[in-house]
C-alpha cells in the first residue's frame, strides 16, 4: 500500500470511507466486464463518493451494499429482473 494510507495512525471514519471507496474503484477497474457495465459500476461509485461529501454515515452504508454487489451477495433483484411496465 501507499505511504498515504497512514497504516500507523488513528484512523478517522472518513479516512477508513476513503480508503474502501479507493479499494472498490480498484475493484471497479480490474473487472473482467464489458465497457458499458464498468462505466455503470464507476458511475454507482461517483455517487457514493458524492454522497460522502455531506454525510459520511449513509455513503459508508452505501458503499456497503455495493461492495456486496460485486461480492455477489445482493439481495435486492436489479432492474433487469423486473417485468416490462414496472
Amino acid at each position: 500500500m501507499a505511504a498515504d494510507d497512514r497504516l500507523s495512525e488513528a484512523q478517522t471514519p472518513e479516512d477508513r470511507l476513503a480508503r474502501r471507496l479507493r479499494d472498490a474503484h480498484r475493484r471497479v477497474r480490474a473487472l473482467a466486464l464489458p465497457q458499458e457495465e464498468k462505466a455503470r459500476l464507476t458511475r454507482r461509485l461517483l455517487s457514493i463518493c458524492d454522497v460522502a461529501k455531506r454525510d459520511i454515515a449513509h455513503a459508508a452504508d452505501r458503499l456497503d451494499v455495493f461492495i456486496a454487489y460485486l461480492d455477489g451477495r445482493s439481495d435486492t433483484p436489479s432492474r433487469r429482473n423486473l417485468p416490462p411496465g414496472d
